[in-house]
């Protein structure tokens, strides 16, 4: 089979280049960069199987050629993370939902499948625990920039089923929860790395208002591996599936645990979300999908554990971090 990853130089995007490469795929990525980075896919760069191209998911020739060579899409490039959505919030829709329309009717014009890329941002302020997948969902306010990011990834689902409705384009939707692992910045507010990055560095640890936040952290592979796993199930097409893990930690533990294994001499130091991310920020207290149909449609769930997630993310951390910053750390 030969797949195309858009946002494939991404975080997760390359983990699963990887993955599709294992399967014995070819693997076409397309990325512009704006997030993803050539470091994160240079050890793929000689494979046979693997070719890449830096431009725009907005650009439509390139899309439609890219789409039209391949037997299956990933679509993942997006405008990223609540911080993005929070500073940049035209950037964040206009991304998210035009970049996503074209590749949905790129796709529609040849009924290639697709697994869509969405995220547990789209059940907003609900607090029905666990998440389950057709549930009602509770956003803020239009006005409040802190939810373009859930709104444009809802639009997007939206989308994708109507095209699923209306053409039967065989299109599955990913809502991840919390994906972590080696090669994620902490560029777009992205925690774990963050506080990774801080304790190597020998610098508070920041923890965003009372820390007792419970969230559920999912390892890149796994998620890699569940991905690879719905592009090859015909039943999973027009459904929307929880990806993540359903294991809780508070902020609070986590950077316990960063500092344990980091043993960073680093205080952890709570700042209000008001000063991270401006008046009007909204958090919920807890995120827990519920993880029946992804069992159910693909006999998977990712199952590494959080302490051996946290220490490969330190050991990667370690290896890029400059010496002169560990020597003050230590």
């Amino acid at each position: 089979m030969h797949v195309l990853i858009t946002g494939g130089a991404g975080f997760i995007g390359s983990h699963l280049a990887e993955r599709c490469l294992a399967e014995g795929w070819e693997v076409s990525i397309l990325d512009n960069l704006s997030t993803g980075a050539m470091t994160n896919i240079a050890h793929l760069k000689l494979r046979p199987a693997f070719s890449y191209t830096i431009d725009s998911v907005l650009n439509e020739r390139v899309v439609a050629e890219l789409v039209d060579s391949a037997d299956a899409v990933f679509h993942l490039a997006a405008a990223v993370g609540v911080k993005m959505a929070v500073d940049h919030p035209r950037h964040t829709i206009e991304t998210n939902v035009d970049g996503t329309a074209l590749v949905l009717r790129c796709a529609a014009r040849k009924n290639k499948p697709l697994v869509l890329a969405s995220s547990s941002e789209v059940y907003g302020k609900s607090d029905r625990l666990p998440f389950r997948e057709d549930a009602d969902i509770l956003l803020g306010p239009a006005n409040i920039s802190r939810w373009s990011y859930a709104l444009s990834k809802a639009t997007d689902e939206s989308l994708a089923l109507a095209y699923w409705q209306e053409q039967w384009l065989p299109v599955t939707i990913a809502r991840f929860f919390n994906t972590v692992g080696p090669r994620q910045t902490g560029r777009h507010g992205m925690v774990l790395p963050t506080l990774v990055r801080q304790a190597l560095g020998g610098e508070p640890i920041t923890v965003h208002g009372t820390g007792e936040q419970r969230r559920c952290f999912a390892y890149v592979g796994d998620v890699a591996e569940t991905l690879v796993r719905l592009v090859q199930t015909p039943e999973a097409a027009g459904q929307i599936v929880n990806v993540g893990s359903d294991q809780e930690v508070s902020m609070n533990e986590l950077a316990a645990l960063v500092k344990e294994i980091t043993g960073s001499p680093s205080p952890v130091r709570h700042v209000s979300y008001g000063e991270a991310y401006g008046p009007g920020f909204e958090d919920m207290p807890r995120r827990v999908p519920c993880l029946k149909k992804l069992e159910s449609l693909v006999r998977y769930r990712p199952t590494t554990a959080l302490e051996a997630i946290v220490r490969r993310v330190v050991d990667y951390e370690w290896t890029r971090m400059p010496t002169r910053t560990l020597a003050a750390a230590v």
